[in-house]
């Protein structure tokens, strides 16, 4: 089990396959991943990578985390998170890893922070279909109608469908097919939709359900030196 990227959702396009189809991809990019710490099972209890990614202003970083990255000697990130690795696949602080981690063709699993869209309906939230638009229903086409049952049992049971908060909340998309790789421009491209708004970070492994290719490399892809 190898460590996964941190990436920047830029938003979405279409590209054109070689029979002329279109097909929708997600461009993700990838700045400055770099190591910036190493969890190991004897000081930590489990073997994990972390990785950084972005650039971020000293003076916007916390001081507990400008210590950190000074430690690892690294430059500040603006995001930072964690991937859970093998012991064979385990890599220095301040290796920078390059987009070229993924291949053509593999299957990736994405990560995000779904679109908030603040106390919604249950016709926007749950896709219900509303309340008549007539006979006797007054003010409350869009309403839920029925939430419990009758005396018996007398209450609403846990997990209803009602109206509430929507969105905001971490989401995984599995087995999304990786459409192209821009090693020059730090460009992942995934055939369909990702969680997430625009300029949101993201994490991208390799497919828990799909079994990885073999020209993936392993430990990871690693960013040749001198390389911008």
């Amino acid at each position: 089990m190898r460590t996964g990227l941190l990436a920047q959702k830029l938003g979405m396009t279409r590209l054109f396959g070689v029979d002329g189809s279109h097909v929708p991809v997600t461009v993700l990019k990838v700045e400055d991943c770099e190591v910036v710490g190493v969890r190991t099972k004897e000081k930590d209890g489990y073997v994990a990578v972390q990785l950084g990614v972005g650039a971020k202003s000293a003076k916007n970083v916390t001081k507990p985390m400008r210590g950190h990255f000074a430690k690892a000697k690294v430059e500040p990130k603006a995001h930072v998170g964690e991937f859970r690795v093998s012991d064979d696949a385990v890599l220095d602080v301040g290796v920078r890893l390059s987009v070229e981690h993924f291949v053509e063709g593999q299957f990736v699993d994405v990560t995000g922070v779904s679109i908030g869209r603040g106390f919604a309906g249950v016709m926007k939230r749950h896709n219900f279909g509303g309340l008549r638009a007539t006979h006797g229903v007054s003010v409350s086409h869009r309403s839920h109608g029925s939430t419990g049952n009758r005396q018996d049992p007398g209450r609403t049971f846990p997990g209803k469908k009602m109206a509430g908060h929507m969105g905001a909340k971490q989401r995984t998309v599995l087995n999304l097919e990786v459409f192209g790789v821009d090693e020059e421009r730090g460009l992942i491209l995934v055939k369909g939709a990702v969680p997430g708004a625009e300029g949101a970070w993201v994490r991208v492994r390799d497919a828990v359900k799909k079994a990885m290719p073999k020209e993936a490399p392993y430990p990871a892809g690693l960013l040749a030196v001198g390389a911008e």
